[in-house]
C-alpha cells in the first residue's frame, strides 16, 4: 500500500502597495502591468517545462534549452455563465539531449503535460504545442 501523498505548500502575500512576497518574505519582482491572467499563463508554461525537466531527468535526458508562450480566452462558460478560462494554449520549444526516439518522446511529453499541476488544475484542458530540437511534434 502506498504511503501518503507528498504535499507541496506554497504561499504568497500581496502587500497594500501591491508587492508580492513568497512564503519566506522574499519580494517577487513582477512588472505592475502583469495581470492575474498573465501570471496564470506564465505559471502554465513554467510548470509544463518543470514537469518535462523532471521526467526527462528520470529518463536520463537533459533539457538544454526551453522557452514557451501561452494564450487564453476568458469569457462566460456556457455551463454556469461565470467568467473563466475557457481555452488555454501553450507552445513550448525545447532542446533535449540525447534526442529521444519517437516513442520515448511521445511518452515524455505526455507525462510532462499530465503532471503539470497548473494545467491539471484548469477546468479547460490546455492545448499543448511542442517543438523539440527544432522540429514540431504532432
Amino acid at each position: 500500500m502506498p504511503g501518503p501523498a507528498r504535499e507541496l505548500r506554497f504561499a504568497v502575500d500581496l502587500t497594500p502597495s501591491g508587492e508580492l512576497r513568497d512564503e519566506n518574505g522574499v519580494r517577487l519582482e513582477l512588472p505592475p502591468e502583469w495581470t492575474p491572467e498573465h501570471l496564470l499563463l506564465a505559471a502554465l508554461a513554467r510548470c509544463s517545462l518543470k514537469s518535462l525537466r523532471y521526467h526527462a531527468d528520470r529518463a536520463r535526458f537533459e533539457v538544454r534549452v526551453a522557452s514557451g508562450s501561452g494564450r487564453a480566452l476568458v469569457t462566460k462558460r456556457e455551463s454556469d455563465e461565470r467568467y473563466a478560462v475557457v481555452e488555454a494554449e501553450v507552445d513550448l520549444a525545447v532542446e533535449i539531449e540525447p534526442e529521444p526516439g519517437p516513442e520515448e518522446l511521445a511518452e515524455l511529453l505526455a507525462r510532462a503535460e499530465r503532471d503539470c499541476f497548473v494545467g491539471a488544475s484548469l477546468t479547460a484542458k490546455p492545448r499543448y504545442g511542442w517543438t523539440v530540437n527544432g522540429r514540431p511534434v504532432a
